[in-house]
């Protein structure tokens, strides 16, 4: 039986950061503290249950349950933790960091870097290989005109700037599996690699009629291409309307609660989207359990998070 069913009992259930913590160990170390420096599962007990120490004569080091974790040197007690990622995972077009902070009475800025590191657990740990049916199709992200600066706007108007929207790759099998992936440009040579690296050759992909898709049936075993220029939206069994289904719920949560989304950071959004959509089908008190149980090597630090990065596919 599950230990709450929805965010009033969360909160009750997980009021005391004593009870957050056995519970954090439960179900990181199924009861048994395992050091995450060796791996050792014969610990010394310290301060009262809260800190350990290795046994190992190698090692010898102390940690907590939080350590490795996104949790880890954070002042946050864990019970506001467990409630930012429920309301996270549960809603469906996600929660920004000002709503955060109202609700969890902390600064805006500890909400965004919350859920940051929320975004870094709840990220795909494995790499994902689909396979029979596949939808393939691309969107583009960002650029609203309304989201700029005056100086920014007036290069615009002066046609000293392009309007630049970041590309986003978007593949989901018909058994409901979707993965995303912001990358550089949309020429075949960009997404061709990504596509092969995610898809199977067995696999019967599905695309419009853009000519970057045209070599696919070169590499799987049948390509299938709706022509929307014509007015087809439909082949037989196959369409694309899932895959640009997820890019109309993708871009109602980037705009409508996001509002703006840097390049740099647009990547963890496009994850954090396909998280809650690759677990529709299971509930919201069974999803934050799942969530926290994928909290093992996940911590991420505020310096590591705003330097300056490209993660963009190429």
């Amino acid at each position: 039986m599950l230990p709450f069913s929805n965010l009033k009992e969360l909160l009750s259930r997980f009021s005391d950061e004593y009870v957050c913590r056995e519970y954090l160990i439960q179900q990181r170390w199924n009861g048994s503290p395992v050091c995450p420096h060796c791996g050792s599962r014969k610990p010394y007990v310290l301060h009262g249950g809260k800190k350990y120490r290795c046994s190992n004569p190698d090692c010898r080091k102390n940690f907590s349950v939080t350590v490795g974790t996104i949790f880890e040197n954070s002042k946050i007690p864990l019970s506001t933790w467990f409630a930012a990622m429920y309301l996270v995972t549960a809603h469906k077009k996600g929660i920004s960091s000002l709503q955060l902070s109202r609700d969890l009475s902390i600064t805006q800025k500890t909400a965004w870097f919350m859920l940051h590191r929320i975004r870094e657990t709840i990220k795909p740990k494995e790499h994902a290989v689909l396979s029979g049916v596949v939808q393939v199709d691309e969107t583009f992200c960002g650029g609203k005109e309304k989201n700029k600066s005056k100086k920014k706007r007036m290069e615009l108007f002066n046609g000293e700037r392009e309007v630049k929207k970041t590309p986003v790759l978007g593949l989901i099998e018909n058994s409901g599996v979707a993965v995303m992936k912001v990358v550089s440009d949309v020429r075949s040579e960009t997404l061709r690699p990504v596509i092969y690296d995610h898809i199977t050759k067995e696999s019967v992909v599905v695309s419009d009629a853009a000519a970057t898709y045209i070599t696919l049936q070169e590499e799987y075993r049948e390509h299938i291409i709706i022509n929307h220029s014509i007015g087809e939206y439909v082949s037989g069994p196959y369409t694309t309307n899932t895959v640009e289904g997820f890019f109309s719920i993708l871009k109602r949560t980037l705009y409508g609660t996001y509002h703006q989304v840097s390049p740099k950071h647009l990547q963890r959004y496009c994850e954090e989207c396909a998280y809650r959509y690759n677990t529709r089908k299971i509930k919201d008190s069974e999803r934050l359990i799942f969530t926290i149980r994928s909290i093992e090597g996940t911590r991420l630090k505020y310096g590591d998070l705003i330097q300056k990065s490209n993660n963009l596919a190429t």
